[in-house]
């Protein structure tokens, strides 16, 4: 869905461009202000008095019922989707879509998972296993301390490796007898003796796995947090329990997450008091309001530099006037980079913000982020880095006649335009450059491996798909559409330049999802879009007020004057009601499963696997009637998947007509359907690589699986660990080396696997990995299975 919100709004603006250059653009020029350069094409080139200002406002009002048109349409279709996304067999399927994450579950339900289940029994098809989360902090350090032993001992193996193979390639170059290279030593204390490498670390490791494998028999004596995970028997009855009220204690028992993932979980925020959350949440909010300020003042002092030409007319600032070297410093490279630094370091402020909050879920976290971050650039990047160069003149010029004040929002306001011009143009092409080089990523691609990788999983990891930030990306995009859109009455060709800035991102995302991104880790099921939209509504918002504003700076005592103003109120009501219907209609419908179609699945589950029928009627072509009931249905699917794609821009009688017209659309490709787009992303090459290097992700647990295997699944990453590991390390070329991979499973008593397969050193002695070997059936085995491969190991 994020393509698709990209995809909209350049279709949006490539309207926009057309209208507004082809009927405001000639207007701007032949107006009688006397403005020469970019101004000439904007409104400030108009008298104050003239009538073509309306031309400007009927152009806004329409270029507003296309905005809201293509929203509500986009919107129509989004809602079938969700719906479709939600009921899928392959979601659906799934525990964790049949799943709520419960916090702030009172002392006493949480030790009693019988009365905790009994309470959302009564929801169809009742509970089939309840999961209360536990605190594991002794475990988990005891995890994080075998993890640690075990990259270390890997890492020594690996170098230890490449030492035989030097070693024994120069005793074979001398012809004399190899002698293995001394083991390397450690000490076990301080003031301990050296022992052995390989054997402490062995044995620690198994000492480690050991009591890993005690604590996991008994799991029920940890303590509880104040949270549970509840399996039901039908996805309905989640999406039910997530939208109730479940206890009249206040705080309790009041947030519920659905389509819960092990991964997605925030688990050090689960046991928090609901009360401590909501101070938090108050605190973070505060937190968040003084660095808005902070960075008020950061961003505007560092436009003023740029901006200090204007200082210079003031008493205080004489010694600017023909400084040349001061101005050139204060309005060169200093402001953007100390801007384009605290505007990097922002995000992280704000995750960890939100973090600190006690928000269970990183996706949740990352959908909050999407509208502080959105609110923030609103404020500091569009208000006052864009206008703060008015703002600067308009105060210098009226110090000494204040009267002027309207005047010079007039006149200077419009000037902001070349900025937002240039900020478009900047992000348009040097950031459109930036993702599609990936400058960073390719670099640390070359130079991890070369200065950090030093055993094979760590070439394997280096070689992993970067994962896209799609919490910070869309606010950006959502500001250019605000900035495009503020600017479309008034610097028409602004409208050109935002239309090629969505286009470039979306030819350039477009590729990158299909080669470049990695899988997301978890699937939010397209809840970004909804997001997405209100940051347009907002944009719309904001722009009508900025008309509002211009039609009251040229404001005269006159009928002219006061039918402008009262029609631009007429808009803004009208975009309100719009609003209104939104909100009444479809925004319901974003997130939960509507009973009407949980119960159509149910009397139809073939319709679950179906593309959603979103023109709401079938319709046939020339000669459907005596055609093959199967091909009727495959070309249905075709015209859905058109539908799907373009009736959200292209009225329905158009598309109609286009297929009646050309009925053989329907026969090419008729399997094309299947790429319709899906909220679960199509990069199943970056999803392969993350699951070969961790294995199958516990998210794909279906409703069939045992209890016990559920409860382990679904528990802290500590509860989670198996009491085994396993080293990837090349064989190398020497025989008393493979003897020390034996002796090292030896030491780790049954608990340590060390695999060779994939890995090897090359005739330059650098190791390397394959990147086609698979271990994730590794990764997945238990003491059992570890014993099995040794057993079934070559000798």
């Amino acid at each position: 869905m994020f393509l698709r919100s990209i995809r909209t709004m350049f279709i949006m603006f490539s309207v926009i461009a057309v209208v507004t250059c082809g009927a405001l653009l000639p207007i701007n020029i032949l107006g009688a202000g006397g403005q020469r350069g970019l101004l000439q094409l904007s409104i400030s080139n108009l008298a104050t008095d003239s009538y073509l200002v309306w031309a400007h406002i009927g152009i806004f009002a329409l270029l507003v019922c296309w905005v809201m048109w293509s929203i509500v349409g986009e919107l129509r279709l989004y809602t079938q989707l969700r719906m479709w996304w939600l009921t899928n067999p392959e979601n659906s399927s799934r525990a964790s879509a049949n799943m709520v994450l419960v916090t702030s579950v009172p002392d006493k339900l949480v030790r009693d998972e019988q009365r905790l289940a009994d309470i959302f029994d009564v929801l169809p098809g009742g509970v089939r296993q309840v999961i209360v989360s536990r605190q594991a902090k002794e475990l988990a350090a005891v995890v994080r301390k075998r993890d640690g032993l075990a990259k270390r001992l890997e890492e020594m193996l690996t170098a230890y490796a490449l030492h035989c193979t030097k070693a024994s390639e120069r005793a074979l170059a001398a012809g004399t007898h190899y002698v293995a290279p001394r083991h390397p030593t450690l000490r076990a204390r301080v003031w301990g003796k050296r022992v052995d490498a390989f054997e402490y670390l062995a044995s620690e490791i198994a000492m480690c796995n050991h009591f890993i494998a005690q604590s996991a028999k008994t799991r029920h004596e940890l303590k509880p947090q104040a949270s549970a995970l509840v399996l039901f028997n039908q996805q309905i009855a989640a999406h039910l329990a997530a939208q109730a009220v479940i206890d009249y204690k206040p705080l309790s028992m009041g947030r519920v997450a659905t389509n819960v993932d092990p991964q997605d979980v925030i688990w050090s925020s689960l046991d928090m008091n609901p009360w401590s959350r909501r101070i938090r949440g108050y605190v973070s909010f505060a937190v968040y309001a003084g660095l808005t300020v902070v960075w008020t003042l950061a961003t505007a002092f560092l436009m003023g530099l740029v901006q200090v030409k204007n200082l210079a007319v003031l008493d205080r600032f004489t010694w600017l006037r023909g400084n040349g070297v001061a101005l050139g410093l204060f309005a060169g490279v200093v402001p953007s980079a100390l801007l384009a630094l605290l505007m990097a370091v922002l995000p992280h402020l704000l995750r960890l913000l939100l973090r600190l909050e006690g928000t269970p879920t990183r996706s949740e976290v990352d959908l909050r982020l999407l509208h502080r971050l959105f609110f923030f650039q609103v404020w500091n990047v569009y208000l006052v880095t864009i206008f703060s160069s008015s703002a600067v003149a308009i105060a210098a010029n009226a110090a000494g006649n204040p009267r002027e004040v309207v005047e010079l929002i007039r006149t200077q306001v419009p000037l902001s335009a070349t900025n937002v011009l240039t900020y478009v143009l900047l992000l348009a092409f040097i950031g459109a450059a930036r993702e599609i080089l990936q400058g960073v990523p390719l670099a640390l691609r070359y130079l991890v491996p070369v200065l950090f990788a030093r055993t094979p999983r760590a070439l394997f990891r280096a070689e992993t798909p970067s994962r896209f930030d799609w919490a910070t990306s869309i606010p950006t995009h959502s500001l250019i559409f605000l900035m495009g859109f503020s600017y479309s009455f008034i610097a028409p060709i602004v409208n050109v330049f935002v239309a090629i800035y969505f286009g470039l991102f979306y030819l350039i995302y477009r590729y990158q999802f299909l080669y470049v991104y990695s899988d997301q880790r978890w699937a939010l099921g397209g809840l970004s879009f909804p997001k997405a939209v209100k940051q347009m509504l907002v944009a719309v918002y904001i722009s009508e007020v900025y008309l509002l504003l211009m039609m009251v700076a040229k404001f005269e005592v006159s009928v002219n004057a006061i039918m402008r103003i009262a029609v631009v109120l007429g808009v803004l009501a009208g975009t309100l009601g719009a609003h209104w219907y939104i909100d009444d209609v479809y925004m319901p419908a974003i997130k939960y499963l509507p009973l009407k179609k949980a119960a159509d699945v149910e009397r139809a589950p073939h319709l679950a696997g179906e593309l959603p029928n979103v023109i709401g009627q079938r319709l046939s072509s020339p000669g459907q009637q005596q055609q093959d009931p199967l091909v009727a249905a495959q070309r249905q699917r075709r015209r859905n998947w058109i539908y799907i794609m373009y009736g959200s821009v292209v009225p329905g009688f158009l598309l109609r007509l286009a297929l009646w017209t050309f009925p053989s659309v329907l026969r090419e490709r008729e399997c094309e359907e299947e790429e319709a787009p899906r909220a679960l992303p199509r990069q199943m090459t970056a999803e392969t690589v993350g699951d070969r290097l961790v294995g199958m992700r516990d998210s794909r647990l279906t409703l069939g699986e045992d209890a016990a295997e559920l409860a382990r699944s679904f528990a802290c990453p500590a509860i989670r660990a198996k009491p085994v590991c396993n080293l990837w390390v090349p064989l190398g070329n020497s025989v008393l080396f493979a003897r020390l991979l034996w002796e090292v499973e030896y030491y780790g008593q049954g608990t340590i696997l060390v695999i060779t397969q994939g890995a090897e050193i090359s005739p330059r002695g650098k190791v390397c990995a394959d990147m086609d070997f698979s271990i994730a059936s590794a990764e997945a085995m238990d003491k059992e299975g570890v014993a099995h491969a040794q057993r079934m190991r070559p000798a």
